[in-house]
């Protein structure tokens, strides 16, 4: 059994794997996950195997205990992956981020690939038929969106995500709505197609929290899965293996 920990701002994902195949995935709280976690892994009568990318500083009490009672795998900017790092700034580029750029690099073998992570940010993340990592973009996300209006204006209320089908709004919230959803739409919609100019052979990939819901909204073809990241996490660990078994060989 491989854990993967997928370990962000707010949340973090935490995916159990069996030869490959994707078994389960649970929420736990970031804030509250040094005791959500071992709550979780103690019960575990074998020593068990996990691989982690994280967005935040993690509780080195935490590093410790999974260090002394698990087999685990932090990726990192030094992690080798199968990727050439070109980001003018590597030591700032998000974990999450790089290991999307990894998974997309091995899964998707011999194509341009676009990364985007459609969460609390959007991320845009792009590796060329080359598996140069050329960096990508981020903007705001659904829920930030949402909270910018309500913190930085007077009246506009703070909303949550609805399924509309209308273009124009005929009163504030209606407005709001379709100006958050639709502008996210064409967003994404235009960065593909600016890529896809230079690109012509761009496989494109959506993950993220907000997958399903702007999937369907898309014009472009697309590789829609929310499990991207914590299915990529396991492939990098496949491949560390492998190299690692060559090394020795």
């Amino acid at each position: 059994m491989i854990y993967t920990l997928d370990i962000g701002n707010t949340r973090t994902k935490l995916a159990m794997f069996e030869n490959n195949s994707l078994l389960k995935t649970e929420y736990l709280s970031t804030k509250n996950l040094k005791e959500e976690l071992l709550f979780f892994l103690k019960k575990n009568k074998i020593k068990p195997t996990i691989v982690l990318a994280s967005v935040v500083h993690l509780d080195p009490t935490l590093l410790d205990w999974l260090q002394m009672n698990t087999n685990f795998i932090q990726i990192s900017h030094t992690t080798p992956l199968p990727l050439i790092n070109k980001y003018k700034t590597p030591q700032t580029l998000g974990i999450d981020r790089l290991a999307g750029a990894a998974g997309a690099t091995l899964v998707y073998p011999d194509t341009a690939r676009l990364i985007i992570d459609a969460g609390t940010c959007i991320t845009y993340d792009f590796v060329n038929v080359a598996n140069e990592y050329l960096g990508g973009a981020i903007s705001p996300g659904l829920q930030l969106r949402y909270k910018a209006l309500n913190d930085y204006t007077d009246k506009l209320p703070y909303l949550q995500l609805e399924d509309i089908d209308y273009f124009i709004g005929q009163n504030t919230n209606e407005s709001i709505q379709s100006g958050v959803i639709n502008g996210i739409v064409a967003e994404i919609d235009n960065i593909i197609n600016r890529y896809k100019k230079n690109y012509p052979d761009l496989t494109i990939i959506l993950t993220g929290g907000d997958t399903v819901f702007l999937a369907k909204r898309l014009k472009n073809i697309i590789f829609a899965n929310p499990n991207f990241l914590s299915e990529s996490l396991n492939h990098i660990y496949q491949y560390i293996i492998e190299n690692d078994k060559k090394n020795h060989s």
